[in-house]
């Protein structure tokens, strides 16, 4: 038999899961406390729901690079992950702000 001295899983401390976990409770407080905030808007585009949509992407990327265990793959996977993540987010904030942006207003 094979010896084999790689491992093909990763293994993260409790600790940093438990960090993990206090920062999205933070950022879902401060999601919560920006949507009683009317931060205005500028030729059409709500910054509220900017922020939230940042926000919301900063967390799911986090969700997939640690507890998916993306960021203890290659280094091309990690940069595809977080394109993607920016990739998704311009998509939603074009599309929502473009709807937003054509509704009659009054």
């Amino acid at each position: 038999m094979a010896d084999h001295t790689e491992h093909s899983e990763h293994i993260v401390s409790a600790g940093l899961y438990w960090l993990i976990w206090f920062l999205l409770i933070i950022g879902t407080i401060v999601t919560a406390l920006v949507a009683r905030v009317d931060l205005g808007s500028f030729h059409g585009l709500d910054f509220n729901t900017i922020v939230a949509l940042l926000i919301a992407t900063s967390k799911a990327s986090v969700v997939v690079l640690i507890f998916m265990h993306v960021k203890y793959t290659s280094e091309r996977m990690t940069k595809a992950i977080l394109l993607s993540a920016i990739f998704w987010l311009l998509l939603l904030l074009l599309l929502s702000m473009s709807d937003y942006s054509t509704r009659m207003h009054g």
